[in-house]
């Protein structure tokens, strides 16, 4: 009987790695068809970012459900334990990411009517595929427990923060050099800060994969470019 009964404990926990990495799948695709969205001007991809999201919030209220009835239910010790926390933790962040690619989506609709900066644009882009990389990234080091690789994925959060204080700048240049763009570039700032809000989370999952492993995060301090200033009205 109690052989029975751990096999299926590990089978539910199975089942909830399972839900995480689906939920992990369906935000990464959420980033990636909001930067097509707008590079693209594409209003249709925009709605489908838009709609899918009650998809993500679906997953997220499954992984809450599954947590609540294994906390219940087994009274999982040490790891296990760990395990079941942090993929609430991880959820959560997943669901946030989503909901920041469903933010940009908007806002791309909204672009699609004004003339927004080429160079912006693209840079825009390249903050969206730096996260999404390492969303990619450190979903593969939750899969495959791999502390190394989730350390990895948490050091780039400096270059992230780095590439969005320079489009910070960029785009306030671009304002104060022509009154007529101030409409598109601030909804780029507002696009830009969802972006690098998601690779904040993304540093958090990685951080939550060494606690599933290990009981603890990553020792040093978290490396922040610039742009932490900008985030909590420091700048210069």
């Amino acid at each position: 009987m109690a052989e029975h009964t751990l096999k299926r404990f590990d089978e539910e926990l199975e089942r909830l790695s399972a839900t995480i990495s689906e939920m992990g799948g369906l935000a990464e695709s959420q980033l990636a068809q909001s930067l097509v969205a707008l590079r693209e001007r594409d209003t249709e991809a925009a709605e489908r970012v838009i709609a899918e999201d009650a998809r993500v919030d679906a997953l997220d209220i499954a992984v809450q459900e599954q947590t609540v009835k294994l906390l219940a239910l087994r009274q999982p010790m040490a790891v296990d334990l760990r395990v079941i926390l942090s993929s609430i933790k991880i959820a959560a962040a997943l669901e946030r990411i989503a909901d920041y690619a469903k933010n940009t989506a908007k806002r791309s609709i909204v672009l699609t009517q004004g003339t927004a900066p080429v160079a912006a644009v693209n840079g825009i882009d390249r903050l969206g595929r730096l996260v999404r990389t390492a969303l990619k990234d450190v979903l593969d080091a939750f899969a495959q427990g791999d502390v190394v690789k989730a350390h990895a994925v948490w050091e780039r959060d400096e270059e992230i923060d780095q590439v969005y204080t320079g489009l910070f700048r960029e785009l306030l240049t671009y304002m104060m050099e022509d009154p007529r763009t101030i409409t598109a570039c601030t909804h780029l700032l507002f696009m830009a800060k969802n972006i690098e809000r998601a690779g904040d989370h993304v540093t958090n999952i990685a951080e939550l994969v060494s606690f599933r492993s290990t009981g603890h995060g990553f020792d040093e301090a978290r490396p922040k470019g610039s742009a932490a200033m900008y985030a909590t009205g420091n700048a210069p």
